[in-house]
């Protein structure tokens, strides 16, 4: 269960279905309680500040009842030059949330801004009504609706050669699956072409805990008996952790990842020292790395939490501020104990403590 790995957890401090506010039904739907803090934030088209960021909501796909959100920065560019395309995925355990969750709205809205970019939120089917591939196969989906949509706020400002795929947390798990299907259909998507993957805190599990798994187990952010029923939710039936939906080192991902580096691709991971996921997320950008892809790990100290960014903008501004350099197409320059600066343009993995 969820809650128990007597051979090799702690006693968990918390009760998962509590944590989650979740009443799981023998049909096996869910209730989704009201105490998870999820508050939502409205699109504005025509907001009142010159200086907001202009949203609005598009549905995606009509039998899926999907939807995105679409931000553009405020000043918009001259008809000559259009901007990059940032596709994020937001998290939510893959159980909770939407585009319109306030800390995603907030994180794209600044990422608009920040970085200069037009974003696409898009929304999935959330489990465990709809286990996955669901998650993967509307994230595909709402590739192909961007390349092929008439909607005026892309086809008037995007630049289609420059797009990148983002997500944080499950949306970091869903940007990485989508992007091992994508380098194997990039014909599929043109116009679009992929630049980068920006796995932001990506969600990954696997059945053999991590030493940061024990160590961190009852992590108050993310607990891992909540990370642990969020899987049993999630995967197809009957399907364990180390499947390769959860687990990133499952499965045989060498052509993909040869796709992916003859593409050009770079792969950010961010990570937080305090993220009982960080063994994992490390552990993937150092098996990139070894398969010659390029690699820019940003992996905090151990004050960095699990979607930190998403609940401090302060830091996410500092994150954006690393990240603007991915969008150029330069190098990226993260600071370094002992030389301040480390040029992240040769093809290794870089981390900053």
């Amino acid at each position: 269960m969820a809650d128990q790995h007597p051979d090799l957890d702690p006693a968990p401090a918390i009760d998962a279905y509590n944590y989650l506010d979740l009443v799981l039904h023998p049909d096996g739907t869910v209730t989704r309680g009201c105490s998870f803090d999820i508050v939502n934030s409205p699109a504005n088209p025509n907001p009142d500040r010159p200086s907001a960021v202009r949203t609005k909501d598009v549905p995606v796909d009509l039998a899926h009842n999907t939807w995105a959100r679409i931000y553009v920065p405020s000043l918009s560019p001259p008809p000559d030059q259009r901007l990059p395309l940032i596709v994020y995925y937001h998290g939510g355990g893959f159980v909770y949330s939407s585009p319109a969750h306030e800390i995603y709205h907030d994180f794209c809205s600044l990422m608009a801004t920040k970085l200069r970019a037009i974003v696409v939120s898009p929304s999935y089917r959330l489990a465990p009504e709809h286990r996955l591939p669901a998650a993967y196969d509307d994230a595909m989906e709402a590739l192909r609706w961007v390349r092929t949509t008439e909607e005026e706020w892309l086809r008037e400002g995007v630049d289609f050669s420059r797009c990148y795929l983002m997500g944080t947390s499950a949306g970091g798990n869903i940007a990485y699956h989508v992007g091992l299907h994508a380098c194997a259909t990039v014909a599929d998507l043109e116009p679009l072409v992929i630049r980068a993957l920006i796995l932001h805190h990506p969600f990954f599990g696997g059945l053999q805990r991590t030493e940061s798994e024990v160590r961190l187990f009852n992590n108050p952010t993310l607990p891992m008996n909540v990370a642990d029923l969020c899987w049993e939710l999630v995967l197809p039936a009957g399907a364990g952790r180390d499947h390769q939906y959860c687990n990133p080192m499952a499965g045989e991902r060498l052509g993909e990842w040869e796709r992916m580096r003859t593409m050009g691709w770079r792969v950010v991971v961010v990570g937080g020292g305090r993220d009982p996921t960080i063994d994992r997320q490390r552990e993937l950008a150092a098996q990139l790395e070894a398969n010659g892809m390029e690699v820019v790990g940003l992996f905090g100290d151990g004050s960095n939490y699990h979607q930190e960014e998403l609940l401090e903008l302060a830091k996410a501004e500092l994150l954006l501020e690393k990240l603007k350099d991915i969008l150029r197409g330069g190098a990226l320059a993260i600071p370094a104990a002992g030389d301040g600066k480390i040029n992240c343009g040769q093809k290794r993995m870089r981390s900053t403590e």
